[in-house]
């Protein structure tokens, strides 16, 4: 019999339940949803509820309460003043379970727990998240192209370089040649004047 037993022990052990919903908690009070299994979010719903209404109060006392739970200073100071001021005039009835249906993996009911009033931000911070991608998307193919360019050019100067160099080597050949008819020349005109003066001396 389950005598005192309140609450789904999630197949955990007590200090392990209590570290998952001391996360999950801080999460929801940081990111104002969060997307976990149905069991998870049904669980949860209670510690964050007691949470919201300890910032209600205000006083040192209920603040330490909340961080001998959450074990997180800025999720206590987020709580106190940010969400705790948004639901003064409300009497419970802080979240909200929307179903999501099953996942894929195990066939687990999934859903979102959000703060009731806080869906704006939510989405704003969705839009944020997106535009940063997107502009992170849209700058590493420019850095790409840059890059190639700068490889191309440094490419084509190697390339001009040795044309040049190769311009030079086919020059000098020629300056060759052409010198050459004209030794030849001169060993003609050479020959030539000897075999003259030859007979003169005969």
């Amino acid at each position: 019999m389950r005598h005192l037993k309140k609450g789904n022990h999630l197949g955990r052990t007590a200090s392990h339940k209590k570290a998952l919903m001391r996360n999950m908690a801080a999460q929801v009070i940081e990111h104002k949803e969060i997307n976990t299994t149905l069991a998870k979010a049904k669980e949860l719903r209670k510690y964050v509820e007691r949470m919201i209404t300890y910032g209600k109060r205000g006083s040192v006392h209920h603040r330490r309460l909340a961080f001998r739970f959450l074990q997180n200073k800025e999720a206590v100071k987020t709580l106190f003043e940010e969400i705790a001021p948004a639901f003064e005039e409300r009497n419970g009835g802080y979240t909200r379970i929307i179903k999501l249906g099953n996942r894929k993996g195990d066939n687990a009911e999934m859903s979102i727990i959000q703060l009731v009033g806080f869906e704006t931000l939510s989405e704003e911070k969705k839009t944020k998240e997106k535009k940063e991608k997107q502009t992170k998307k849209t700058e590493e193919p420019k850095e790409e192209v840059k890059a190639e360019k700068k490889a191309k050019k440094k490419e084509e100067t190697v390339v001009e370089e040795k044309v040049e160099n190769n311009a030079e080597v086919e020059v000098k050949p020629e300056e060759n040649e052409s010198a050459k008819p004209q030794t030849e020349k001169e060993e003609q005109s050479q020959t030539k004047s000897d075999n003259e003066e030859k007979p003169k001396e005969a």
